[in-house]
């Protein structure tokens, strides 16, 4: 095995870490396979987004078990990510890798600068108590994640948790929406790129194992400690991560 299959499989083992505590872990991994496996941005992006139907599950199961899925929240989200997820594919397969790539960077730094921040503490979710505007909110946000993680394969929870977050949803119960957004948002896109023939599955298996070795520790941390310190170093790197992509697209 080459030394960059190695650090791509170490990578995969820290994103699913990432994923299983934080949620938007996974925005991470497009890039290390375009880096370190030699995918192009949109087989990458393809082939990562593959990869989060079994992250997903692994983390929707472990999150259920400890009863920190909010299905009232859960279920609106992933039926507008449905109904979006092929849409955006498609539109990643009429785009050139270039502009995929600064739309795949913004997306990356705009989540690592919002996770900086410190989460409001005791702020009430939009429309509470008002639960028919609160179902189409939520519906809407699963629409422009499914369609967001379609077109730039991050999977869906970099785009959930944000957003949610921001919209006054607690960090827990958002995180345990992004764990089963991320099958909903996979199974949608991943049907359009089966199509259009971009997954490389040769690497997606060995990467999806070491994501899956992952997904445990860090569910244990986000119920165990306080995850503030995970946050704010995912955060740090997917603010560097983005800014590379952007310095590779203008100086290329």
């Amino acid at each position: 095995m080459s030394p960059a299959m190695l650090l791509l499989l170490a990578v995969s083992l820290a994103v699913g870490i990432s994923i299983g505590a934080v949620g938007i872990g996974g925005i991470l991994l497009i890039p290390a396979l375009a880096l370190l496996g030699g995918l192009g941005m949109r087989e990458a992006m393809a082939t990562g987004l593959f990869t989060f139907f079994f992250t997903g599950v692994a983390g929707a199961v472990l999150f259920q078990r400890r009863g920190s899925i909010r299905w009232d929240l859960t279920v609106p989200v992933c039926i507008g990510a449905a109904s979006c997820g092929f849409l955006g594919a498609w539109a990643n397969s009429r785009l050139d890798a270039p502009s995929l790539t600064l739309i795949l960077a913004a997306i990356i730094a705009l989540a690592g600068l919002y996770t900086l921040r410190s989460p409001r503490v005791g702020s009430l979710a939009v429309f509470q108590g008002r639960p028919k505007a609160q179902l189409a909110l939520l519906v809407a946000i699963g629409a422009f994640v499914g369609f967001g993680s379609g077109l730039t394969g991050v999977g869906g929870p970099a785009i959930s948790v944000p957003v949610m977050v921001m919209f006054g949803f607690a960090p827990l119960p958002t995180i345990g929406v992004s764990q089963v957004i991320q099958i909903v948002a996979s199974l949608s896109g991943s049907a359009a790129n089966v199509q259009y023939g971009t997954i490389d599955f040769a690497i997606a298996v060995p990467v999806t194992v070491a994501q899956l070795a992952g997904v445990p520790i860090g569910v244990r941390i986000v119920h165990a400690v306080n995850p503030d310190l995970l946050r704010r170093a995912v955060a740090i790197i997917c603010i560097a991560v983005g800014s590379s992509l952007v310095v590779r697209v203008v100086a290329s």
